[in-house]
């Protein structure tokens, strides 16, 4: 029987996460379990033989998270959880990217790590517990891992870091810092943050290290006692006299190819030279007894990642000509479109976004089912919404067209969370924004950041600022001499160590990612990259600026019109009337349509000005309330001895007292007016706890 293992590492005071082996999924190479609180997630690490012919290492990752996790059935008719939601997809993402870079060179066993959550009490978050138990069941594992890693987030509330925040805890923290990576250097960031500075995201990093180091700590102790002993690796490289006589052919000609400008050029020649040495040195190598080719594509693209990293390194030559920090061209233009109700397209070098703005009601509002989080379990919505396309034509080739993929959905995700802070908290319209990729030659999910903010002031959202990003490479060699690159290509982030993408406002960083291909940078070179950044992102925001400065005024005439009214809750049922007779038929006569809030926020959302005029008349014919002072035209309802009730509104009568009628003794109420007349009458009294109205004539006439 396995024996059962666990470790505590203390967050906080009072604050802590258990790691257990050794209970459940015994026939995984690697299984634990991780808890904070409530909150439980599984994490399990398999792997198997290579698949015949394969040439990449085919690292495959997966989470889950169960309704039962937190006690409530799936929404929808089937009451079973579907494909995966975008968080899912996010926390998946975000485990790969640190994990990956630490299986060794050549090795390409299948391996599946995959994250269940168990657990979850609405407090604690499960992704970065996930992260670290896919950490520690590689750990724990016989599979080759040159680990472990430690993943934290940290909030900060009152200028106070916090690792791993509760949910109520990051409603009031300007930072959301998810970060993974080894003692004394980052592997992986990712978040958003309230426009910080560098130096404060420097100085959560700083934070979030600390946590790191007694993570890794505690599970290299915890393998000592609970792992298994790594299993030696299967490694497929490339033979060594090959590799070595593809250099030789191709010294020269390679970095020849590699400094042609055009990206299409550049690799159209890099293929010739690639078939070229192919055909040279079929003869000297030939295939084996089973037919199977050397590795030539390995080899050279072997000699195409040194001669690329050789250029910067030594030389500082860039493909395309440009200095280390240097940007390429940047064109914006804004309105290229007649129908959106915004649209911009953002041109850095070859990657372009197109970006189109649709404006919408509440209903419009992306609803989901949340099992874990800020809003609790049940249902959200989602009221601004990012949407990124990378279609195969963007990058000359030809591609199956299939739903969205894991890149798409994340790179939408780092534009959305980098902008989603600059619209008003009380702004009325659901907002989309599609960034269609047209082109693309290195981060376009930056052109999207800067595509979608030129695009929402030209649809006239009010947002507070305007937000652009770029993307900062890195070469570093064994030695640790290292080379940053401004605005990377597609070959450099291809070739390099690093994609460092930052977005923010002129005052500050509003978003962050960032992806290593090694094993880790030490903080002060990710602080470097976030001031080559800052300084950057300061010429991309004149560029910007030059072509639209601030939102327009009015939103395009094709957009919807939509007004919030306040109305005193307690007239919400007569609003909507009985089985919603009343709201239906404002809605039919006006063609609007009309949400209603319990706060009694009342929202209007119509096609035309005139639509929503009308709409609101009737509402607030509805739900309008007397005013002391006011005069009103309104209906004698009855008549009796002492006076006579008149509706002034909707639903609401007062009593015009008979010494109320003229300004002379009048004998009988019918002398002055009857049952169904027009009456126009002044309110001098409101009796709110008896809901008495009090009119006269005789003040309403002395006005008129």
């Amino acid at each position: 029987m396995t024996k059962i293992e666990n470790i505590r590492i203390e967050l906080a005071p009072g604050r802590e996460i258990v790691i257990e082996t050794g209970r459940v999924a015994k026939q995984a190479a690697g299984a634990v379990t991780v808890q904070q609180g409530e909150a439980v997630v599984l994490s399990t690490a398999c792997s198997g033989d290579p698949r015949p012919g394969i040439d990449f290492f085919p690292l495959q990752v997966d989470y889950r998270e169960k309704f039962s996790a937190a006690g409530i059935f799936p929404g929808g008719f089937i009451k079973r959880e579907g494909r995966p939601s975008e968080k899912e997809v996010l926390t998946m993402r975000m485990t790969d990217r640190p994990l990956r870079p630490l299986f060794p060179k050549g090795f390409f066993d299948e391996v599946q790590i995959m994250g269940s959550l168990l657990s979850a009490d609405g407090e604690n978050e499960a992704d970065v517990l996930s992260m670290l138990g896919a950490s520690a069941a590689l750990t724990v594992s016989d599979i080759p891992f040159d680990g472990p890693i430690g993943a934290v987030r940290i909030g900060r509330v009152d200028g106070q870091f916090i690792a791993n925040p509760t949910h109520s805890e990051m409603k009031r923290s300007d930072i959301d810092l998810v970060y993974a990576g080894r003692e004394g250097c980052a592997m992986m960031i990712e978040g958003s943050a309230d426009e910080i500075s560098e130096e404060d995201l420097r100085d959560a990093m700083a934070f979030a290290d600390q946590v790191v180091s007694v993570q890794c700590r505690a599970l290299k102790e915890f393998a000592q006692r609970a792992g298994k002993a790594k299993r030696q690796a299967n490694l497929r490289l490339v033979p060594e006299d090959l590799q070595r006589a593809v250099e030789e052919y191709c010294q020269g000609k390679i970095e020849k190819a590699c400094l042609i400008v055009g990206k299409q050029e550049r690799m159209q020649q890099l293929n010739e030279v690639r078939e070229e040495m192919i055909a040279a040195l079929s003869d000297r190598f030939p295939a084996d007894d089973g037919g199977v080719e050397p590795p030539f594509a390995a080899a050279f693209a072997e000699a195409s990642e040194k001669t690329v990293r050789r250029l910067i390194l030594e030389r500082h030559e860039r493909s395309d000509g440009r200095g280390l920090d240097e940007l390429r061209s940047i064109e914006c233009e804004v309105g290229v479109l007649p129908r959106p109700h915004g649209s911009a397209l953002f041109s850095r070098g070859e990657t372009q976004s197109m970006v189109t703005i649709t404006l919408g009601s509440e209903s419009d509002a992306q609803g989901y089912d949340i099992i874990t989080g800020s809003e609790g379990a049940g249902a959200g919505r989602k009221r601004f919404i990012l949407h990124y396309n990378f279609p195969p034509f963007s990058v000359g080739e030809c591609g199956r067209i299939m739903g969205v993929n894991r890149r798409e959905i994340g790179h939408g995700a780092l534009a959305e969370r980098s902008l989603a802070g600059m619209l008003p908290a009380e702004y009325p319209y659901t907002v989309r924004c599609v960034s269609d990729i047209l082109g693309s030659n290195g981060s376009s999910s930056m052109a999207s950041v800067c595509g979608t903010s030129l695009a929402l002031m030209d649809a006239g959202v009010p947002i507070k600022k305007a937000v652009a990003g770029i993307s900062i490479g890195m070469v570093q060699d064994e030695q640790g001499k290292r080379v940053f690159l401004t605005d990377i290509l597609g070959s450099e982030d291809h070739y390099g160590d690093m994609d460092f993408k930052l977005a923010g406002t002129r005052d500050g960083i509003t978003g962050f990612q960032l992806d290593l291909k090694i094993g880790g940078l030490d903080l002060e070179g990710v602080y470097q990259a976030m001031l080559k950044s800052r300084e950057a992102r300061r010429q991309i925001h004149d560029v910007m600026d030059a072509c639209i400065a601030e939102p327009r005024s009015e939103i395009s005439r094709y957009a919807p019109r939509i007004v919030a009214i306040k109305i005193n809750p307690e007239k919400i049922g007569g609003l909507i009337g009985p089985g919603g007779k009343n709201i239906r038929a404002i809605c039919e006569l006006s063609g609007a349509q009309i949400d209603i809030e319990d706060d009694g926020t009342v929202k209007i959302f119509a096609s035309s000005g005139d639509a929503l005029d009308l709409a609101r008349q009737e509402v607030e014919k509805v739900t309008a309330e007397a005013e002391v002072g006011k005069i009103y035209r309104g209906l004698v309802k009855s008549v009796k001895e002492f006076g006579a009730f008149v509706e002034i509104l909707p639903g609401l009568e007062g009593l015009l007292h008979i010494s109320e009628m003229a300004d002379y003794r009048v004998e009988q109420v019918e002398d002055i007016c009857k049952t169904g007349d027009y009456v126009s009458v002044k309110v001098i009294d409101i009796d709110h706890d008896r809901g008495r109205v009090r009119l006269s004539r005789k003040a309403a006439l002395e006005e008129m």
